[in-house]
């Protein structure tokens, strides 16, 4: 197995968690002084199969409950050693599993589905043009980095020390919340709590004990929460970052918040997120970003007219039906006041009014109630993709019944990671290793054997953040929102090249939390492992018992 490769932050945080880890033998030898109550170990083993649900927030179930490992027994040390000849034999078990595990690959091309749905359903598509259509280099964040925090500077008077920090690709991740009053950029799961030890002020972690202070807890409440959409509204000091180009802006919301703590300037943080927005604002709308890409470009069609001759050709417009350009999302889905524009082929605005839309002339802003009328397509039978989740996605599909499909470039190398021997090899571990503390109700347990597992399983995604995807053990605030708003998801347009137009597509029936996990998955091989580790678990804990 080829060795693992992790940042300096990691292997620190791992250094730790090694040293935590020697406890368990400890713990282990202290278990003889607990009394037992056998039968409780007959409770279903199911929770190795359950995943890492409850391994860091799991309260023990009352005294008589903690105190089923515990042994009755003269003889303490025997206990000692059947608990070892658990472990190891779990242990070994997984080990076993591990060629089969590795068989079951995800293809990074398919398309995932949160909703049952057929594309023989689907009479018109449409697209969103940015990271859904048109893909750009990672330089272009640095573009937008650079030319903002100058903005800052030139134009806000904010210090010229400012120019020292470049971006950072790989700090951030889509989906993280802001807190605005206390300059913190955090990852937030779905039931509204903070991953411990993914708060960062600046570009430095804060203390675990420090964020439940300020926080009283780890919980975010409702009410300062971005609303359904992600909107924010009087009272709401969390805002969502959900799109790609929105790395640079909590980067540079991160790096100026470093400057000034280690220069000890006083600054409202109130004032600093309403200054960079703006700034990254004007980079767009603007068409600074647009006039360093394409100096030749005087307007936004143009620049949009030359993405699309780069990508499919000089005859793209004859694939498309209908093309507007600055629709002006997600207002295009909800204000009725803005009509439709044509724009020349030279990019000039003309004033006479749009009675229908047609195909190859191209049009501006304009609004989806208007749009509805003039082409009548309307309901399921619409599939639109986008990669922002609220602004593309939302209003679509609550409002007005379209299918939807969310871009997720992240997903390939998320994948890619997640199809490595070493992170099967770990997840295989972890669950067994939480079926295991489930039953032994330690608490010590809980806080140290799985530590650096759980470690592993954020720093292998991103050192800060983890997974764009995931929290420790439940879904982000950002993969909610996803299974909401989007039908399917994909890491790209060209997936679709994998189906044919009569294909349905099925979400995955996973149990719910009080249903069987038995049940095989699609794989063969997920429903074998599961299964199989299941049983041999059990049968080891009944030969135990007899």
């Amino acid at each position: 197995m080829a060795p693992l490769s992790f940042p300096l932050s990691s292997l620190l945080k791992l250094k730790d968690c090694a040293q935590k880890a020697n406890i368990f033998c400890n713990v282990l030898q202290g278990l003889h002084h607990r009394p037992l109550r056998s039968r409780l170990w007959k409770r279903n083993f199911g929770a190795v199969a359950h995943g890492v649900g409850q391994l860091l927030s799991h309260q023990p179930r009352g005294k008589s409950y903690a105190a089923s490992v515990c042994s009755s027994s003269s003889d303490g040390q025997d206990m000692t050693d059947r608990l070892w000849s658990v472990y190891n034999e779990t242990k070994k078990q997984t080990e076993d599993l591990l060629p089969v595990i590795s068989t079951n690959s995800v293809n990074p091309n398919t398309i995932f589905a949160n909703n049952e749905m057929s594309l023989r359903d689907i009479e018109i598509y449409g697209f969103d043009y940015d990271y859904t259509l048109a893909f750009y280099s990672r330089h272009l964040h640095t573009l937008i980095f650079d030319i903002a925090r100058d903005i800052l500077i030139t134009n806000l008077r904010y210090p010229e020390g400012l120019r020292n920090y470049e971006y950072i690709p790989d700090f951030a991740v889509r989906g993280l919340h802001y807190d605005v009053q206390k300059a913190l950029l955090m990852k937030i799961d779905a039931f509204h709590y903070i991953q411990l030890g993914t708060v960062y002020r600046g570009l430095h972690p804060v203390p675990d004990e420090e964020v439940i202070a300020m926080y009283e807890g780890s919980h975010v409440p409702l009410e300062i929460m971005s609303d359904f959409y992600g909107k924010s509204s009087h009272g709401h000091t969390m805002k969502q970052f959900m799109d790609i180009f929105s790395l640079p802006e909590m980067t540079l919301l991160s790096c100026v918040n470093d400057f000034f703590m280690r220069h000890n300037i006083d600054y409202e943080p109130v004032h600093l997120y309403k200054d960079v927005k703006e700034a990254i604002r004007d980079v767009h709308v603007k068409g600074i970003m647009y006039r360093a890409v394409e100096v030749m470009s005087r307007i936004f069609v143009l620049l949009r007219d030359r993405g699309m001759h780069y990508i499919v050709g000089k005859d793209w417009m004859d694939l498309f039906d209908v093309v507007i350009v600055q629709a002006d999302k997600p207002g295009f889905f909800n204000d009725r006041r803005k009509p439709f524009r044509r724009v020349t082929d030279k990019g000039a605005l003309l004033w006479d009014r749009i009675h229908k839309l047609e195909k190859g002339k191209i049009y501006k802003q304009g609004n989806l109630y208007e749009f509805l009328r003039l082409t009548g397509w309307r309901g399921s039978k619409v599939l639109y993709f986008g990669d922002h989740i609220y602004s593309d996605l939302a209003d679509l599909t609550l409002k007005h019944g379209w299918r939807t499909g969310a871009i997720i470039p992240e997903l390939r190398k998320e994948i890619k990671i997640m199809n490595t021997e070493e992170y099967m090899h770990m997840m295989a571990w972890l669950q067994a290793l939480t079926g295991l503390i489930e039953q032994m109700q330690v608490r010590r347990l809980h806080k140290n054997i799985c530590v650096c597992l759980l470690l592993f399983t954020k720093d292998i995604f991103n050192g800060q953040f983890g997974s764009l995807f995931r929290t420790y053990h439940n879904p982000t605030y950002f993969s909610r929102r996803l299974s909401r708003f989007a039908d399917i998801y994909m890491a790209s347009i060209s997936c679709l090249l994998n189906y044919d137009f009569q294909h349905t597509f099925f979400p995955r029936r996973t149990p719910l939390q009080h249903e069987s996990p038995f049940w095989p998955e699609h794989s063969p091989a997920v429903g074998f492992v599961g299964l199989t580790l299941l049983q041999k678990t059990c049968e080891m804990f009944s030969h135990m018992l007899e």
